[in-house]
């Protein structure tokens, strides 16, 4: 049975004992246990059942690689499934309880499909659930929806908060073990800033279990001594209980901090989710140790050797009275060693190699413990528990010599570098055929914009395996000086890759040998999968499942790609690996999102006079994530009478719009002009300093995407007015075609949307209202139309556009954002005596509209192009290209029959519904009712007295007076005459005043 000791648990602290509860009995531990170690303290061999076949599952290792013991943990409203208890640690009144079982965990009826597994093979279900068609939707989709998933679904919204955060660092090490201690004690040596980040809430790693020796200390006072060291340091911040889960370009690197799992409540976020920027990288990881293949490997009780030394060693639990060792390495000896110091049996150590002759061995051998050369392990016997196995002959095929009874099998198949991070970016590996690993390659490394390497590996991670291999390569990767701390350790003998165990073993046995514990593939999955033709190692992930299940193949991948290649009859190399993805291990979702949760998933923007426009009568609308007044309601009036009330005012006296929202970006730098050549279809870099440019994006499909005012403020600098909904878009349009594409153009973006107010001033009397705030020439002649100046206007930093989007006397004035509420008041107060009035979004289209200005998202709807819309003046003809060009020469766009921008007047005046569609005579393929048109816009005009709507015609330039008849969504027939869709001063005499 599996216990606590009486003594040792070098992580343990025996004063503060703990409770808690797995599947509603109560359990004790101690404070510094992980869930694990308390369920094998209590004798909980049984944590859960794999997913297809329901077989029984103990706990096989001792950190993020355990395949098995998933929990679902808390309760409520902190609920949360599939939790590793190897990773988990144990706090008072933590609720457990295990998975994917029914009723019950020790009796669970899906263990059925065991009795059947021969039925059931790698990609049945491609083979099965095909015939009869008519039983998918009645039969298989409903028994497969009731068996999908390992836990249960969250029922209550998440009770604890999140936080994301931004750090900055020159070297990253992620990994506090010895190599990671080492690397990072190097590195801030040389003066650079250090972020050194652990996992788990120890130091030191493997090196305090494994008892060597560092600088003449045992390995644990050494890394007290170098953790004393690194604290005092000002340029080094260390981190526990934090993973580096992914690696990407640019140095960037998502980590990942637990902070309050243990104290539930307390009122600290749970977890945050740092966001790094780091000039170099060091994985420090370490190594996994592998598992054997050999029949009933996945019995309860069967365990890396590794893990169980971690148990003795780290929480003073036995995880069985009687282990036997099977290994082909030197390290699994350390096990044997581990469990004899303890007082418990080691009934032998099974080695494969037929020699087993180092200094370990015979450390070994001196303790009176049996060692069994070029034997193998043929069965192991058992349901839930391990009771005993058979031992033969590694090269043969099966035949027993003995049998060993025991309670618990430590294996060792030995170990695979962590090459996660190192591979998320590009980095590629080597296979080193002598200690049957794949290892990082380091004249290969993922690289930076420059070519320079964004990581190098330290330590194991490197597949240095003995403690002065480990600390030669950390103290290298930290760029350090002179010798690298001193080590010793026994000298090891080299390992024997031995894939199956025995090595002959009948199909039979290959049926019963596990690589992927939790998704249940066997050796003769794997086996199958290349007689069935899938000869990729992706292919065969995918048909099998292998390496699919929640910890992403760190135990099974090596095993599967070997038995593969012995299949396939080609060496490892030639097989290759499945892809790395971050994260490393899975990180909660409640760290992903941050605070991006309730109301502020997604924040309600406001402008700097809001409170103003609350105050004042403002009916909102949301205008992308703002809210901007719709229209200024007096009382006793309605929305149509506010509205038509503004129009006027703003026409023949003065009116002030909330202009703040939309989008200005910052685009500086050598390159400015040929990147905004390219994103926009008219020239911008020939623009001259002081003035404006009205431009037209498009993406990469010929498609109109925003528009816009562009205003040059210096020799390299150019300010992009976008829409309000799409600031954010453009900017990140931006971005990616400046990472993606053009990485080597020297260009800076920055959204400065929110950094300023931006006030349209509007009207005959504008420039009347801006000459008595003072302070700046806004004379036609100092500041014509489609031009900009700063200065102070009534005491406010002020930036003044002449720009107009009424066809009036306009002018945009942008002051800083902390001035703008006062800015808007002085505005309102000084423009009494010209009769000022505030307008909102709706007048604004209805002013626009009259003018013929388009507006996106009305006229355009991702389908058409700046042609449709009469905008060809507003395409170069002097460049080569811009984004789009190539698309607008296609067959579909060059097509002479799309759908031209007109204006339309009904006959009787009055107003067209919204999005109304004009039929055309004929059925389209689909047997639909063709059409000819559509209206993009349509508004009663208070200026001209009448409807005025915008379309999209066919051949609409041409059809110039042509009444065209369509049915409003009454029934009822609307009239209406096709027209400029210029209604108000074409020639723009008003706006030039």
């Amino acid at each position: 049975m599996s216990t606590r000791l009486t003594r040792g648990g070098r992580l343990i602290d025996r004063t503060a004992p703990v409770s808690f509860t797995f599947n509603g009995r109560k359990m004790t531990g101690f404070r510094g246990d992980t869930l694990a170690a308390s369920l094998l303290a209590n004798d909980q061999m049984l944590v859960g059942r794999s997913f297809k076949y329901h077989r029984p599952r103990g706990i096989v290792g001792s950190g993020a690689e355990e395949p098995n013991a998933l929990m679902g943990l808390g309760e409520g409203k902190r609920f949360e499934p599939n939790q590793r208890a190897t990773t988990t640690e144990t706090f008072d009144g933590l609720v457990a309880g295990s998975q994917n079982h029914w009723p019950s965990l020790e009796f669970d009826v899906g263990v059925v499909n065991n009795s059947v597994a021969r039925f059931l093979p790698a990609g049945f279900y491609y083979k099965t659930f095909i015939h009869p068609r008519a039983f998918w939707k009645h039969v298989y989709e409903p028994v497969i929806r009731q068996s999908a998933g390992l836990g249960k679904v969250p029922k209550e919204p998440d009770a604890d908060t999140y936080e994301q955060a931004y750090g900055f660092c020159d070297v990253l090490v992620a990994g506090g073990g010895v190599a990671g201690l080492t690397a990072a004690l190097a590195a801030a040596t040389a003066g650079k800033r250090v972020w050194l980040v652990e996992q788990t809430g120890a130091w030191g790693g493997r090196a305090p279990v494994d008892g060597c020796e560092i600088a003449g200390l045992p390995a644990q006072a050494w890394v007290d001594q170098t953790l004393a060291t690194l604290k005092g340091m000002e340029n080094v911040t260390l981190k526990t209980r934090a993973m580096v889960s992914g690696l990407y370009d640019h140095g960037y690197a998502l980590v990942y901090e637990r902070l309050a799992d243990t104290t539930p409540g307390d009122g600290r976020p749970r977890h945050r989710l740092w966001r790094m920027r780091a000039g170099q990288v060091i994985t420090a990881t370490g190594a996994i140790e592998r598992p054997m293949s050999f029949y009933g490997n996945d019995i309860p009780g069967v365990m890396l050797a590794s893990a169980v030394r971690d148990y003795v060693v780290n929480y003073a639990v036995s995880p069985g009275d009687r282990t036997v060792v099977v290994t082909n390495n030197d390290d699994a000896y350390r096990t044997a060693l581990a469990l004899f110091e303890a007082g418990l049996i080691v009934a032998a150590v099974i080695d494969v190699r037929p020699r087993a002759d180092g200094a370990l061995p015979q450390l070994v051998r001196e303790k009176g413990i049996r060692v069994l050369e070029g034997r193998a392990i043929a069965k192991t016997h058992g349901s839930k528990r391990v009771t005993r196995v058979s031992v033969c002959a590694q090269a043969g095929e099966g035949a027993v010599l003995e049998e060993i009874p025991c309670d618990c099998v430590a294996m060792s198949g030995g170990w695979s570098p962590v090459v996660h991070l190192w591979s998320h970016c590009g980095g590629k590996l080597n296979w080193d055929d002598e200690k049957a690993m794949f290892r990082p390659d380091p004249a290969r490394p993922p690289l930076g914009d420059k070519g320079q390497p964004l990581a190098v590996t330290a330590g194991c991670a490197s597949g240095a395996m003995t403690i002065r291999e480990v600390l030669d390569d950390a103290h290298a990767a930290g760029g350090g000086t002179g010798e690298a701390p001193a080590a010793s350790g026994p000298a090891e003998s080299p390992m024997l890759a031995a894939w199956v165990m025995p090595a002959g073993a009948t199909p039979a046995m290959r049926a019963k040998m596990w690589l992927d514990y939790q998704n249940d593939v066997k050796v003769s999955d794997v086996q199958l999968a290349a007689r069935e033709g899938y000869t990729s190692v992706e292919h065969t992930k995918r048909y099998t499942t292998l390496g699919m299940a929640t910890d992403q193949g760190k135990l099974s991948n090596i095993n599967g790609l070997a038995v593969l290649s012995d299949a396939l009859h080609q060496p490892i190399p030639a097989t290759g690996t499945t892809t790395f993805r971050p994260p490393y291990t899975p990180i909660s979702f409640g760290a992903i999102a941050g605070e991006a949760r309730g109301e502020i998933f997604q924040p309600l923007r406001r402008t700097p006079p809001d409170a103003w426009h609350d105050a004042n009568g403002a009916h909102w609308e949301p205008v992308g994530l703002w809210r901007r007044p719709f229209c200024y309601r007096k009382p006793g009036e309605t929305v149509h009478d506010a509205v038509n009330r503004e129009v006027r005012n703003t026409r023949d006296k003065l009116g002030l719009l909330d202009a703040s929202t939309l989008g200005k970006i910052l685009v500086k730098g050598p390159d400015a002009g040929k990147f905004l050549d390219m994103l926009y279809t008219n020239m911008m870099s020939n623009l001259g300093v002081g003035k404006c440019r009205y431009g037209l994006m498009c993406n990469e499909n010929g498609f109109l995407s925003d528009d816009g005012v562009v205003a040059r403020i210096s020799e390299d600098t150019w300010l992009c007015h976008t829409t309000s909904g799409g600031a954010d878009r453009i900017h990140a349009w931006m971005e990616d075609w400046l990472q993606c594409e053009w990485w080597d153009w020297k260009v800076y973006t920055a959204n400065l949307t929110e950094q300023y107010a931006q006030i349209a001033v509007v009207g005959p009397n504008a420039r009347k209202l801006l000459e008595k705030l003072g302070g700046m020439d806004v004379s036609k002649e100092t500041l014509p139309f489609m031009t900009w100046a700063e200065g102070k206007l009534g005491g406010f930093d002020a930036r003044a556009y002449r720009i107009s989007f009424s066809g009036e006397l306009s002018y945009e004035i942008a002051v800083p954002a902390s001035q703008g509420a006062a800015f808007w008041e002085r505005l309102m107060k000084d423009g009494a005596e010209f009769g000022v009035m505030p307008y909102g979004t709706e007048c604004l289209h209805v002013l626009r509209a009259e003018k013929g200005f388009i507006m996106i998202g009305d006229e355009s709807d991702g389908t058409v192009i700046p042609q449709d819309l009469g905008l060809s003046w507003a395409i170069s003809k002097k460049k080569e290209d811009y984004l789009g060009k190539r698309a607008q020469e296609r067959v579909a766009l060059a097509d002479p029959d799309r759908w031209q921008l007109v204006g339309l007047e009904t006959l009787d005046g009055t107003v067209i519904p919204d999005g109304l569609y004009f039929p055309a005579e004929g059925t389209n393929a689909y047997g639909q009712r063709n059409t000819q048109g559509r209206i993009t816009s349509t508004y009663w005009s208070p200026t001209l007295g009448k409807g005025i709507a915008m379309a999209l015609v066919k051949h609409g330039t041409k059809r110039m007076g042509e009444v065209l008849e369509f049915p409003d969504t009454a029934g009822k027939t609307i009239k209406a005459r096709i027209c400029d869709p210029v209604f108000f001063d074409k020639e723009g005499a008003k706006q030039n005043v």
